[in-house]
């Protein structure tokens, strides 16, 4: 298991190395990736030890492990080396299935995924049953994707920016990315649109009375106290704002600074850095700017089901991401566009996102992306529909998702009392009569 996970890992995630290369400006260093991969799998492996100490029947091991699967996946949301990335229900995308993200998030998919995995391999030992419901159940599953409709609700006109600023350029000024978001907006913006700039497109709090009115603007500082944020901007006042939820694990934030302080200076050193971690938000904030309420949120946010689940609780009408994507490469940059649309399906909520290097545009609350722009410099005048509302996900969120995974756990053990009485049956039938 521990070889099978970090392959999985390792093939999910090759960008990774690239861009530790990148974030450390030594590329020798992205091979710290590796280590990502083996812990991911280190914690696959803990999984399965538990499983085949507390059950001998392989049919109920299976069942286990996959129950065991999704509760490991939960807890990749939480705790400071959250890492959400590949959980299993994303690989519903392609199909209308993954609508029932609404009913119990991504995780509610990777249920699906999982307890399908385990029917498949029951067949193996001549068990049919399990495929037969978990074919049922995809079909149910289908005919809910395929019967979801749009949410009806007012236009609220926005320009969507995508910038091509290499911020790893040294030739570049800092104020490049301000100044090519602020002449892609005065030359493409039309009337009542709310502009979104990306994630630090102002890197200096003084910039931002420079900015045109009626806007949310990703503003940044990298000298301490460190910040990342997103403004709402009247022209004149700031009139709310939000930090970023999840700083990225050994690129915004340095997990165990103090215990490994040693380890870190020896990174310093290299790469001629100071590495100093970034807060993460105490609380999140909706934005709200001429009474329209936006649930926005920073790059790396857009991984974690519960950011934007909170938000729209709050009250939040349109999901709003402003992101730098510079940072990521290969298939980081689609996979972060790809797994962000979900966060429309749970919520059923329009998405608008702007972005430095990635994909921007506009996705409706059924995750169909409307207009992208995924290459070259330019705008996207989307019209994102303000709804309201709350899904069956926002109200329970992944409550249903681990009451099956209980479930698989329990029909496990379900199974391997079934074999421990036909395992006495066949001693006591082989026993000599007296």
């Amino acid at each position: 298991m521990w070889w099978a996970g970090t392959a999985y890992f390792a093939v999910q995630l090759w960008w990774l190395i690239p861009f530790l290369g990148k974030l450390f400006g030594v590329p020798f260093l992205g091979f710290l990736a590796t280590l990502l991969y083996a812990l991911e799998g280190g914690f696959l492996a803990f999984v399965a030890a538990l499983v085949v100490q507390f059950f001998q029947s392989r049919r109920a091991r299976v069942w286990a492990l996959a129950g065991g699967w999704i509760l490991l996946e939960w807890t990749r949301f939480f705790g400071p080396f959250a890492f959400p990335w590949p959980t299993l229900g994303y690989n519903l995308l392609p199909t209308p299935v993954i609508q029932i993200a609404d009913l119990g998030g991504v995780l509610l998919g990777s249920v699906l995924v999982a307890a399908t995995a385990a029917s498949l391999v029951n067949v193996r030992w001549g068990s049919h049953r399990p495929l037969v419901v978990m074919t049922f159940v995809w079909l149910a599953a289908l005919v809910y994707g395929v019967t979801r409709v749009p949410g009806e609700g007012p236009v609220q006109p926005m320009l969507a920016l995508r910038t091509t600023v290499d911020q790893f350029g040294a030739a570049l000024p800092r104020s490049a990315l301000f100044e090519r978001s602020r002449r892609l907006t005065r030359t493409e913006r039309r009337e009542a649109e709310v502009v979104v700039w990306s994630e630090s497109a102002i890197n200096d709090e003084r910039l931002l009375v420079q900015a045109p009115p009626d806007g949310l603007y990703g503003l940044s500082s990298f000298v301490p106290p460190r910040r990342n944020t997103l403004v709402a901007w009247t022209g004149t006042a700031v009139t709310s704002q939000t930090d970023k939820a999840r700083p990225v694990p050994f690129g915004e934030y340095f997990p165990l600074r103090l215990p490994l302080h040693a380890a870190w200076e020896v990174v310093e050193k290299m790469t001629g850095t100071s590495l100093v971690s970034l807060p993460a938000a105490q609380a999140l904030k909706t934005l709200v700017l001429n009474d329209v309420v936006y649930g926005a949120y920073v790059c790396y946010d857009s991984v974690f089901p519960w950011v934007a689940r909170q938000l729209t609780r709050e009250g939040a009408e349109v999901l709003v991401n402003a992101s730098n994507d510079g940072w990521f490469a290969g298939w980081g940059v689609e996979q972060h566009f790809l797994m962000g649309t979900v966060r429309a399906i749970e919520t059923r909520r329009w998405l608008v996102r702007s972005v430095n290097q990635g994909v921007a545009g506009v996705v409706d609350d059924l995750g169909r992306p409307r207009q992208l722009r995924a290459f070259g410099e330019g705008v996207v005048h989307a019209q994102p529909r303000r709804l309201t509302g709350q899904s069956v996900y926002m109200r329970l969120g992944d409550v249903p998702a681990l009451l099956l995974a209980l479930s698989l756990g329990i029909y496990a053990r379900r199974v391997e009392r079934k074999h421990d009485r036909h395992g006495r049956m066949t001693a006591k039938a082989a026993a000599p009569s007296s």
